[in-house]
């Protein structure tokens, strides 16, 4: 049997002025969600307990039934997902960069 998992990291968000204060998921036209939602199973969970905002990646690692407290953060998964030989002497981190036109 083949699953299809959406998961619908950040949608709430906040509300945003320049779609009149609405948050992109009340404003987004959701079509096609909403098709694939009757033909689903759909809910609600706490990823990684209740009254925790955890990081998307925590959550998902949860959401797949991996146990949160080996979790050692993006860096390591990155490294390996890039090819790159990580062992237990190598300390992988993981940035995001940006630019601002001012």
């Amino acid at each position: 049997m083949r699953y299809l998992l959406v998961v619908l990291d950040g949608a709430p968000d906040r509300p945003n002025p320049e779609i009149r204060n609405f948050t992109p998921l009340e404003y987004a036209k959701m079509e096609n969600l909403n098709k694939l939602a009757i033909k689903s199973k759909v809910g609600m969970m706490y990823s990684v307990g209740k009254g925790i905002a955890p990081e998307s990646d925590a959550a998902v690692f949860s959401i797949l039934s991996y146990d949160v407290k080996h979790y050692t953060g993006r860096g390591p998964l990155e490294a390996f997902g890039s090819g790159l030989k990580v062992d237990s002497k190598t300390l992988a981190l993981r940035a995001n960069f940006a630019t601002i036109e001012t």
